[in-house]
């Protein structure tokens, strides 16, 4: 369950983290591709003269009309592999005015195809270059400086060839590089959340587990006290001719198990409350130092009777804001545990003090301790370290997770140190005023 639970958080993260990233780099790729098909446009669209300047001589027209093979030009660029073809009507060559020497031949093919193509405007591949094109009429002729107008059959057309070998070249490596960052990107961004969904899933883990266990508890719990009103109901009911003064003892039993179930409901119904974040408690300022002294009076007499040696040291007219019934009830139930855990002639010691703003209690015993491992089950339901005076008391190890709730609605912690055949101390702080 907790597998799958991971699994979906993942593919929901990288689902999300996907579609960020290639929106991102679509962005990215898109950008740069219009700005470079509007600079090919660009250079396209420019004027001729505005790109090449010749460098030979031009031939006389005349001459050049009476050879069998259409002149070339060689001319200069501002450093973009680009040439000129000047065509007639019919698509054929008159005169070539280029920066770059290719075959006679390549210059033929290259302008049959873009003059067929000539309203497409399709990017040519020869020779592994790769070509874009612009045919437009002839209206006025570049000769040395001059512009003169086109004299005689005014169907003349240039061809403008511009070699975008690099420009494609550049767009291809930058999809590339994009998809390897954007891999590498989704490899870390899964270790990543495989990482932290293992973080967040243990909390939930332990949670789950802490719930089965507390139900198994409370189902245990739940099973002496009926077993016992089970068990003298049956008694009773074997009996049913004698006296009720007859069958009191098996009625006593049944009320010890209703009472047994009655305070464990009653802790549950304590506990729930404080999971559910609703206040059980009522907050007012209180004299704490009065509170702590009345339990330690009615807890002196069970400490006598176990020869224990109890003392505390209570800071006189300590007023703490809280509730009082609560503290007490915390109070009471800490120096219970000490009275019952502490070896025989042991001792108990209490204090209450101020510290700065704080208020804060403690209370020490000797005894066999609380093991290392066990010290941070201290406060679960239902934790006892030692199983077999699980029922000899009469607790159900809810006591302390109560004791806790109380403390942390009160805005503080409650803490626990023990050294094992030494001694235990049970400590926390609230505010005082």
């Amino acid at each position: 369950m907790f597998k799958k639970l991971r699994n979906q958080f993942l593919l929901l993260n990288l689902s999300i983290t996907s579609a960020i990233i290639t929106l991102a780099f679509g962005f990215v790729y898109f950008l740069t591709y219009s700005n470079l098909q509007a600079d090919i446009r660009n250079r396209l669209q420019a004027q001729p003269e505005a790109q090449m300047q010749i460098v030979s001589d031009i031939p006389d027209p005349q001459t050049a009309q009476r050879e069998s093979q259409p002149s070339v030009r060689h001319v200069m660029t501002d450093g973009v592999s680009t040439f000129q073809v000047e065509v007639d009507a019919n698509g054929e060559i008159v005169q070539i005015a280029s920066s770059v020497h290719l075959p006679e031949e390549s210059y033929r093919q290259l302008v049959e195809i873009a003059w067929n193509n000539r309203n497409e405007q399709e990017v040519i591949r020869l020779k592994n270059r790769q070509w874009r094109y612009a045919v437009s009429p002839i209206r006025v002729q570049v000769i040395g400086e001059d512009r003169i107008p086109v004299a005689g059959d005014p169907n003349t057309y240039s061809i403008l060839f511009l070699d975008v070998t690099e420009t494609y070249a550049t767009l291809a490596q930058l999809l590339t590089t994009l998809l390897l960052v954007g891999a590498l990107t989704l490899v870390v961004i899964f270790g990543i959340s495989l990482y932290f969904a293992n973080r967040a899933i243990q909390p939930i883990r332990e949670s789950w587990e802490r719930q089965k266990q507390f139900f198994a508890d409370v189902s245990h719990e739940l099973k002496t006290p009926l077993s016992i009103i089970h068990a003298n109901c049956d008694a009773l009911a074997a009996n049913r001719d004698d006296t009720v003064a007859s069958q009191m003892k098996w009625i006593d039993y049944i009320r010890a198990g209703t009472n047994r179930m009655t305070k464990l409901v009653h802790q549950l119904l304590t506990l729930a409350k404080a999971d559910e974040g609703h206040p059980f408690l009522q907050m007012e300022s209180f004299n704490i130092s009065d509170v702590v002294n009345k339990v330690c009076r009615s807890m002196e007499a069970a400490a006598a009777g176990k020869g224990l040696s109890f003392t505390h040291s209570i800071a006189p007219d300590l007023i703490a804001k809280g509730d009082p019934d609560g503290i007490k009830q915390v109070v009471e139930l800490l120096l219970d545990n000490a009275t019952k855990y502490a070896n025989p002639g042991g001792w108990i010691e209490l204090s209450l003090a101020r510290t700065g703003r704080h208020i804060t209690f403690s209370i020490s015993n000797s005894g066999p301790g609380i093991a290392k491992e066990d010290l941070p089950r201290v406060f679960d339901r239902f934790f006892r370290a030692d199983r077999s005076r699980s029922h000899q008391d009469g607790s159900y190890g809810l006591g302390l997770s109560i004791a806790q709730s109380i403390i942390q609605q009160h805005g503080g912690e409650i803490k626990v140190k023990s050294e094992e055949q030494v001694s235990t101390t049970f400590s926390f702080a609230i505010s005082g005023q």
